[in-house]
C-alpha cells in the first residue's frame, strides 16, 4: 500500500531516518526531536525508517540503541521496522527491488549514464553528503554520449550518475533557512544514483522512499541543502510532487566543526550512563549551536 499524498492517509507525515553506523549523538537527537515536534504541532504521523543499505558500516545493534535513546528522549513514531505500518519494510535493505524499479525509469528517461568515476564517489554515494565534505562538482567533459546505457546497473562494474542540467539555478524555500538557491554544474555536478557495488546511493533511495511513503515534510540537518538541490531534480525527472524541506541548524563542537559520531562524551547513551535526565539533554544542545 502506497502513502502518496493522494492516499488520504494524513496530511502530514513526517520521518524519522537515522543511519546505524554509530550511536545516536546530540547533534542527531536535535534534528529528529524537531522532526517529531513538527509532526506533534501538525497532529502528524512520524515514520522511523532504518537508512541501512551501507552494509559494512551499519549494524542493527546501533539501530536498536538509537530507538531506545530516542524513546528516553519522549520520541515516538507511528510507523516503523518496531511497529509496523502500511507502507513497509521499513529497513532500506530490504526494499532493493523498488530502488531498482526506480533505476529503470531513470534509465529509460535518459536521465543517468554509467560511469567509472570515482572510487572517493563510490565511497561516499550512500552516506549524506555533507556540505563541508562535498567535492568540486564532477567534470562535465567526463559524461558519455547521451544515449549510452545498459539494461542492467551491472555490480562491479559501473557507477550511474544523474545528467544535472548544467547551469540551471535550482530554488526551493526550505522552512527553516528561508530561500535557497544551488546553481547545477556549479554548486554540484553529476552524483551517483547507483554504486557499482550493486546500491542505490543514498540521494536516490531518500527520494524514492520518501515518496512511496507520503513524506510530505523531510527535516534534516542544513548541511544537506544542496543535497536537496539534487534530489529536486530526482522528483522532476520523475514527474513526482517533492515533499517541503526543513533543514535544522547543526550542532557543533567548540572548535566549530559538525558534531560526529565519534565524539563519544556526546553521544545520548554516554549522557544518560553519566545521570542526565532527558530534560538536561535537550537543555544542553543549544548550547552547541
Amino acid at each position: 500500500m502506497s502513502a502518496r499524498n493522494d492516499s488520504g492517509l494524513t496530511s502530514y507525515r513526517g520521518r524519522l531516518a537515522p543511519t546505524p553506523s554509530g550511536y545516536l549523538h546530540l547533534g542527531h537527537a536535535r534534528t529528529f526531536w524537531t522532526a517529531w515536534e513538527r509532526a506533534q504541532e501538525n497532529n502528524g504521523i512520524l515514520i522511523m525508517r532504518n537508512e541501512d543499505l551501507d552494509r559494512p558500516r551499519c549494524k542493527d545493534s546501533f539501530f536498536d540503541a538509537m530507538m531506545e535513546d530516542l524513546r528516553w528522549l519522549g520520541c515516538h513514531w507511528q510507523e516503523g521496522p518496531d511497529v509496523g505500518g502500511p507502507v513497509g519494510p521499513y529497513n532500506q535493505s530490504e526494499r532493493m527491488k523498488f530502488y531498482l524499479n526506480i533505476w529503470k525509469q531513470l534509465r529509460n528517461r535518459g536521465a543517468i549514464y554509467p560511469s567509472p568515476h570515482s572510487r572517493k564517489d563510490v565511497e561516499r554515494a550512500l552516506r549524506a553528503p555533507h556540505e563541508e565534505e562535498a567535492d568540486s562538482p564532477f567534470p562535465l567533459h567526463l559524461r558519455p554520449p547521451e544515449g549510452t546505457g545498459m539494461d542492467e546497473p551491472n555490480p562491479g562494474m559501473l557507477n550511474w550518475r544523474f545528467r544535472v542540467p548544467e547551469e540551471e539555478t535550482i530554488s526551493f524555500q526550505d522552512g527553516k533557512a528561508g530561500f535557497v538557491e544551488k546553481v547545477a554544474g556549479k554548486d554540484f555536478g553529476d552524483f551517483i544514483v547507483w554504486r557499482k557495488d550493486g546500491f542505490p546511493s543514498y540521494e536516490m533511495a531518500v527520494v524514492a522512499d520518501d515518496y512511496e511513503m507520503g513524506i510530505t515534510e523531510v527535516v534534516r540537518g542544513e548541511d544537506l541543502l544542496t543535497s536537496s538541490a539534487r534530489q529536486l531534480l530526482i522528483y522532476r525527472e520523475l514527474d513526482w510532487a517533492p515533499p517541503a524541506f526543513f533543514h535544522c541548524p547543526l550542532v557543533r563542537e567548540a572548535s566549530g566543526k559538525r558534531l560526529s559520531k565519534r565524539n563519544n562524551s556526546l553521544n545520548i547513551s554516554t549522557l544518560r550512563e553519566n545521570g542526565c535526565n532527558p530534560e538536561q539533554v535537550r537543555a544542553q544542545w543549544d548550547k552547541f549551536l
